[in-house]
């Protein structure tokens, strides 16, 4: 049957027609499940003959019943979700064929152009050569698979389709990042994403797919490319001793991506940074990028572009973290081990991402191995961590825990200094993630993250704050152009103050910010021109803002507990990544959101004439369970264009507005652990913000070097403040206390990062200046006159040098530069004297500076020898923290003596902190 088949392929230039016009009917018996045992049944009640492969339908079921159908809507219907087409021969032959269809004509420029015999075809000419079956068997047997995609479909003229897929590890089943997809002798390539996948456009015909990671076997498919598909990659660990080789696995990406001020964090990469206490630190790496800072050293929270703290979505699996440090900042909450992938959107947010005005940290969990048993650990000077990958089904599904926890305390109780020794200062986070694949389609993972902080720096009263994370994520493939993603996730954050001096003001203080969220996100790859996401969101806010309790039977404290504040925000979103042409490439999207404040509780209403206090309250409304208090909404526009001025080249440009509901209510320059949280309702309005930037992207030196240039200027409305001297804990009538202004940053940011040889590392730069306007209708509403003034963290130079030296394959050397200009203080100008008492005399809000910041930190990496039959791979990391003992300031406070104002300055680690670090994995 096989020889007759390829005996008719070859007569068929010769032999064309249609279904005769009488096209006869036949009928299936019911029950009939085997599309073979249909074909024989057409053969048996027609004429027809037909010539086909029978591995082709192996499997194949058939649940439909026909009832006098005729052949040819038969056919149509049996093949229609199949690769199959089929081809009929004037004498009632029927050929079917996979993948490929048969043509009547022979297609314009089938064969080259006639040529003298003096003339030769162009070397640009492309005419794609016929595989075979049994051709296709012999490529299979010299290791580079043929491979063929997609359904040829007569009635399109694309010469483009999309080929997209997953990269795994042959071993775990695990998905591979930064993959490079290179198909060899056309400029086309690209790379997988934190999960794996990648996308391709690429023309119709054979197309040779090679896959490049560092330490795997390179991979190779020849692809016979008809229409559109999915194309999947299994990679092993290369066994072979290879000499120095480069791999481009991020060659060009910052070059040709659309999205502006997107950055990329290398998990394993950051293993070299020398950091304090010898602790790898997603977040603290993020800092040495333009654009990124902190108020100091170790402070928690980030600035981005001139935002707040606030400021930043920060999830984790999906789901929000508010408070994503430990030890007041100086330790990440985000353990390293556990971590797949960080993205970074600074610039354009995409449409998917909503309720912060300045950036989103996408932080993903590596899925676990599927294959074998794998760990890591570490031991350092101050912590300890250790990660577990245990497989659950093979190579289907497996589960990764992950902890890590602090011996501070008994090194603190190790001290000789008395009020060190009475001290505590704990931590402890624990992750786990469960992933499992049902099939090619459909995949889930949940994780669930718990963390808690307690400390106490005088041996009466302790601090204590959680953070506890749980998401569920099912990833559906509909068909090779549909795919979704659902998302459930709930987040707390809560913390505690207890005063225990066994005395009559003994209390406990207690606060909760609770927050659920579904989401919806669907792509559709409509054709190599136009690819869209869309989808929706809903989140529920619950905020209990407190309660202080007396603490003993003897406390006299008042028991207080301020109402529960709800609130509903949803949104609808939706983008298109549009290419123009081979240099324009434009993603627009459209976010609207909505949002509504929900009773149970109380709005008050002030006299418009007079500033918010207590005095001009005039009325108080009640509102029931769940009755709508105060809707806000509005479209929020991402729009992001790359354009190529040349392939290493490019220019970019984007502008975006955000809509934020929730504030953080502090007077502290950086985030502190007894931050609380303010939903928008009649008295707060939401933030809002738009962002325009512009860039140059360049590569040189064969991608050796990415230098980029970036300016960006960003105006916000209703940026929460304080008045002075505000009480936020346990307020009930908060907006009394707070003040909403203007703010505007602008800045420029510069990039350059070497990626290949001995020394790689990056090098960066950014101007930037960040006001804040406080311009109420009444005197004690306005902030220094009403004018602009630097906020908190105002600093305008900001220099990060990263860089990493090779010794040898076991041996680098790794430093650590810091400069940043000192960030804003209010100081004492002088005293004065009012009905015979003194007082202080303070400037404007923000008028100095305290002194600049620079650090230089150093290390020494030890790799363990590179067999690959050993028990344990190991690594060493000796380093230095401050090597130059700088005494940099964290803040500067003013005390009275003896009649005179002493200032002081507070710092955290004044001298160099030597630190050992050993980490190991199996």
């Amino acid at each position: 049957m096989l020889k007759n088949y390829f005996f008719l392929l070859f007569l068929l230039i010769a032999n064309f027609a249609v279904f005769s016009q009488e096209d006869p009917k036949v009928s299936i018996r019911p029950g009939t499940t085997e599309v073979l045992e249909v074909i024989n049944q057409i053969e048996n009640q027609t004429s027809f003959k037909f010539y086909y492969v029978a591995e082709w339908f192996e499997d194949q079921k058939v649940n439909d019943v026909y009832t006098n159908v005729a052949i040819s809507e038969l056919l149509e219907s049996l093949f229609n979700e199949t690769l199959i087409n089929y081809y009929q021969l004037t004498d009632n032959k029927i050929v079917l064929t996979r993948n490929n269809y048969i043509y009547d004509t022979l297609p314009q420029g089938f064969y080259p152009e006639t040529t003298t015999k003096d003339s030769v075809i162009p070397k640009s000419s492309t005419i794609v050569a016929p595989v075979f079956y049994k051709e296709q068997t012999t490529r299979q047997q010299q290791n580079v698979e043929t491979v063929r995609i997609g359904k040829e479909d007569r009635t399109t003229s694309n010469k483009q389709f999309t080929v997209a897929g997953r990269i795994t590890d042959f071993n775990s089943g695990s998905p591979l990042a930064n993959v490079a997809l290179v198909v060899i002798g056309k400029n086309i390539g690209g790379v997988t994403n934190e999960d794996g996948y990648y996308e391709l456009e690429l023309p119709t015909g054979a197309n040779l797919i090679e896959a490049r990671l560092l330490g795997l076997s390179t991979v190779r498919k020849r692809v016979l490319l008809y229409n559109s598909g999915i194309l999947n990659f299994k990679m092993s660990e290369s066994l072979e001793s290879l000499g120095e080789v480069y791999l481009e696995a991020n060659s060009n990406k910052n070059v040709k991506e659309v999205i502006a001020g997107a950055e990329v964090i290398d998990v394993e990469e950051i293993k070299n940074i020398p950091l304090v206490l010898g602790e790898r630190d997603i977040l603290k790496v993020a800092t040495t990028l333009p654009g990124i800072t902190t108020a100091g050293e170790g402070a928690a929270g980030y600035n981005v572009r001139g935002g707040k703290t606030d400021q930043n979505l920060i999830l984790l699996d999906d789901a929000v973290i508010y408070n994503p440090a430990h030890f007041f900042g100086i330790f990440s909450g985000i353990n390293p081990f556990t971590s797949g992938s960080v993205n970074i959107f600074k610039g354009n947010i995409p449409a998917e991402y909503g309720g912060r005005l300045s950036s989103v940290f996408d932080i993903k969990t590596k899925d676990a191995n599927t294959e074998k048993i794998a760990v890591e650990a570490s031991v350092g000077p101050v912590t300890s961590n250790v990660v577990v990958e245990l497989p659950v089904i093979k190579e289907k599904s497996g589960v990764l825990v992950g902890a890590r926890t602090t011996y501070s305390n008994w090194i603190l109780r190790s001290l000789d200094e008395p009020e060190l020794q009475n001290s505590k200062a704990s931590f402890f986070d624990g992750i786990a993630k469960y992933n499992h694949k049902f099939d090619d389609k459909n995949t889930i993972k949940a994780s669930g993250y718990f963390s808690r902080d307690a400390f106490s720096l005088t041996s009466d009263s302790v601090y204590s704050y959680t953070n506890r994370l749980l998401s569920l994520r099912w990833d559906h493939t509909f068909n090779e152009k549909n795919k979704a993603s659902f998302i459930l996730a709930n987040s707390r954050y809560q913390f505690n103050i207890e005063y225990d001096d066994n005395a009559v003001d003994d209390f406990k203080i207690n606060y909760s910010n609770t927050e659920t969220e579904f989401k919806a996100k669907l792509q559709y790859l409509m054709n190599d021109v136009h690819k869209f996401d869309y989808g929706l969101s809903a989140k529920l806010y619950t905020i209990r803002p407190g309660e202080i309790q007396p603490l003993g039977n003897e406390s006299i404290i008042t028991p207080i507990e301020i109402p529960q504040e709800k609130a509903m925000e949803g949104a609808l979103f939706f983008s298109d990544e549009y290419t123009v042409n081979e240099k324009l490439l434009v993603n627009a999207g459209l976010r609207y959101s909505f949002y509504a404040a929900l009773g149970e509780g109380v709005q008050r209403i002030y006299n418009s004439n007079t500033p918010k206090s207590t005095a001009t309250l005039q009325e108080v409304e009640q509102f029931g369970s769940n009755e709508i208090i105060k809707t806000y909404g509005g479209a929020e526009a991402r729009i992001s264009a790359r354009y190529l001025l040349r392939p290493d080249l490019s220019l970019k440009a984007s502008y975006s507005n955000t809509l934020q509901y929730i504030h953080t209510l502090s007077t502290n320059t950086t985030v502190s652990p007894t931050d609380t949280y303010k939903l928008s309702d009649k008295n707060i309005e939401p933030q809002r913000a738009n962002q325009y930037s512009l860039g140059l992207f360049k590569n040189l030196e064969d991608n050796t070097y990415e230098i980029s240039v970036e300016g960006y200027f960003k105006r916000s409305k209703n940026i929460l403040d304080y008045k002075v001297g505000a009480e936020l804990l346990l307020n009930e009538q908060l907006e009394t206390e707070v003040l909403q202004g203007d703010g505007r940053s602008y800045g420029v940011e510069f990039l350059v990062r070497k990626t290949k040889g001995k020394l790689n590392g990056w090098l960066g730069y950014s101007y930037s200046k960040s006001l804040i306007k406080l311009d109420g209708n009444f005197l004690e509403e306005k902030v220094n006159n009403g004018e602009y003034f630097p906020a908190n963290y105002d600093k305008p130079h900001d220099v990060s040098i990263v860089a990493n030296y090779k010794l040898t394959k076991r041996f680098s050397l790794s430093a650590n530069f810091v400069y940043q200009t000192g960030r804003p203080v209010t100081f004492p100008v002088g005293t004065y004297e009012l009905g015979g008492a003194d007082y202080v005399l303070y400037s404007d809000r923000n008028a100095f500076r305290i002194p600049d910041y620079y650090r230089l930190d150093l290390s020494l990496n030890i790799e363990g020898d590179h067999r690959l039959q050993k028990l344990a791979h190991s690594f060493w990391n000796i380093s230095v923290y401050n090597v130059l003992g700088r005494n940099n300031p964290y803040s500067v406070y003013f005390v009275t003596e003896g009649g005179e104002i002493k200032a002081f300055q507070n710092s955290i680690f004044s001298i160099p902190v030597p630190t050992i670090t050993y980490n190991f994995k199996f």
